[in-house]
């Protein structure tokens, strides 16, 4: 059955419409996305499919293009159109942080990196600059690594900082495992860099790390 023979509160684009999107399962968000389905099976049907296929929304969001285009009733533009929805929502989270002191909307500063690094197959580790009112300067990815680790160079987030005029910084990194526990190694570089930033009086107001849409906060937590 096609979805425009479905009852009004159960097509995916009238229920949105009455409920909210939260009243709606990934595989109706999904369908809104893909539009139509393909010959004999409907876009919501496809949206299951999909989803069993990659293992999850987060799955077919971070695959890659080719196997991404692959799949059934993908292909390149609604590549291009995912891509683009991934680039919008972190684009919204960094506005909304531009607009308020970072440290005081500590949710969305967690909501923005998991967002940025997640995804990351690689370990990531980056920086938040902020003004002197805490307010977003920018986000900079700063070293990239292997499975295992980055390499960080605290001369190296000093002069990057001095370069963009931040009164004080947020560190971030990911784990690939997806497990958020910061390590010891973590913790000796933190102090480092903590060190190396007072030398210039630039404040060091967290260090995050990124596991699976988990963020732990080293100031939550007592080590900084």
């Amino acid at each position: 059955m096609k979805i425009s023979e479905w009852p009004l509160h159960e097509r995916p684009r009238e229920k949105l419409l009455a409920q909210g999107p939260g009243a709606l399962s990934d595989a109706e968000l999904l369908a809104i996305f893909l539009r139509t389905g393909v010959k004999g099976v409907s876009a919501v049907d496809l949206a299951r499919h999909l989803l069993n296929t990659f293992g999850s929304l987060r799955g077919l969001i971070a695959a890659d293009q080719q196997a991404f285009c692959l799949a059934k009733g993908l292909g390149q533009a609604k590549f291009v159109q995912l891509q683009a929805v991934v680039e919008l929502t972190q684009r919204y989270f960094a506005e909304k942080l531009h607009k308020e002191a970072v440290f005081h909307t500590a949710q969305q500063t967690k909501d923005y990196l998991i967002a940025k690094l997640r995804d990351e197959i690689n370990e990531v580790f980056a920086m938040l600059l902020l003004d002197s009112q805490h307010q977003l300067l920018v986000y900079r990815p700063m070293f990239y690594g292997t499975i295992d680790g980055a390499s960080v160079y605290p001369r190296v987030l000093v002069k990057q900082a001095l370069a963009d005029n931040a009164a004080a910084v947020i560190l971030a990194h990911n784990h690939p495992s997806g497990i958020a526990e910061p390590s010891q190694a973590d913790q000796h570089i933190t102090q480092r860099i903590v060190s190396a930033m007072a030398l210039l009086d630039i404040k060091v107001l967290d260090h995050l790390v990124i596991g699976d849409g988990v963020a732990v906060s080293f100031a939550e937590r007592g080590l900084l």
